[in-house]
């Protein structure tokens, strides 16, 4: 299949982690690019300056509107990649309107935004977290989706749309239920900046800095080879690479949409991913072992075997200690853009 030639992008959320990583995936690859964020938890400087932003809210359908206009997007041509919402578990169960009304209700508005203008591709940030607690681990996508909060739910919901306004319209999509994404840039461009982010390999890398004290290692006794949780750890990069993939293959077929997992289909244990840390350091990490969190299954690991029929997709970073030295090479360089 040949490549496409390059269409505008608008990435909603695209100052924020994985956002930003996509403006440099598509920005490298020659794509125009734009970027919506309203900085509520995004950072201006992970933001290139050569590339169009926009500070305001998704639901605003008349800013919408105008940045189709002046990106060129619409009457049939232009995609949206759409990072943009609330993405912390707990707070979402304390807060469940807040995450259907930034999750759910102003992705409608933007899709409707897209229908009325007429942007005919929607690459959407889904989460594992739609399948629950899933009875199977690697997990495909045709296991059952319980999801058991208002974060997995808010964007289920979302899937449901997209998967009903394409029936109706002149758009296709691409649902991506991501893995635990971690790491950075690979040339330390962007990572993870948010302060109080809840990230295992995040956390882990600040408290090797002296930023934290310790790491919180909740459950021992899980039914895993160690007793601690497993997760299929996803570097950021291969993620933004998916999308762009993802892309052209909805311009190569548009009548097609796709649901597919994004991670590696391998899976490693809490403590395995901090001796990772104590092994790239050099270091040894404190760590303080609690009860179990509510909700949180033994192992979840992507079965990846759709997205790498369908896509050419061949991750660069699937290693632990390479996802783990870029995670810290960013926490290093984080204070300095945080003082600019």
């Amino acid at each position: 299949m040949s490549q496409p030639a390059p269409i505008p992008v608008l990435v909603t959320g695209g100052a924020g982690y994985i956002g930003s990583h996509a403006v440099l995936a598509l920005k490298d690859a020659g794509w125009p690019v734009a970027v919506i964020d309203n900085l509520t938890t995004g950072f201006r400087f992970a933001v290139p300056g050569d590339v169009p932003f926009y500070e305001g809210d998704i639901a605003d359908e008349a800013l919408v509107a105008r940045i189709f206009a002046e990106q060129g997007m619409g009457a049939g041509t232009g995609a949206i990649m759409h990072f943009a919402g609330s993405i912390v578990v707990p707070e979402s169960v304390e807060d469940p309107l807040k995450y259907y009304h930034n999750n759910t209700a102003k992705t409608r508005a933007l899709i409707a935004s897209a229908v009325a203008a007429g942007v005919p591709h929607f690459i959407f940030s889904s989460t594992a977290a739609t399948y629950g607690e899933p009875d199977v681990s690697p997990v495909t996508e045709d296991c059952p989706r319980r999801p058991i909060n208002p974060y997995g739910m808010s964007k289920l919901m979302t899937e449901f749309m997209l998967a009903d306004t394409a029936k109706a319209h002149a758009l296709n999509y691409c649902a991506l239920r991501y893995f635990n994404v971690a790491g950075a840039d690979p040339q330390a461009r962007s990572g993870q900046s948010t302060a109080g982010a809840t990230h295992l390999i995040k956390v882990a890398v600040e408290a090797a800095l002296g930023k934290r004290g310790h790491v919180g290692v909740f459950g021992t006794d899980f039914d895993t080879a160690d007793g601690t949780g497993v997760r299929d750890y996803i570097h950021v990069a291969d993620l933004a690479n998916a999308h762009l993939l993802a892309l052209e293959a909805l311009i190569a077929e548009p009548a097609r949409s796709l649901t597919m997992n994004c991670g590696y289909g391998r899976g490693f244990s809490v403590l395995e991913v901090l001796d990772a840390v104590d092994r790239v350091t050099g270091g040894a990490i404190a760590r303080r072992f609690e009860g179990r969190r509510a909700g949180d299954p033994a192992s979840l690991v992507s079965d990846n075997r759709l997205i790498r029929a369908t896509l050419p997709w061949e991750p660069k970073y699937a290693d632990l200690d390479t996802i783990v030295a870029h995670a810290l090479a960013w926490e290093r360089r984080l204070g300095d853009l945080r003082g600019a």
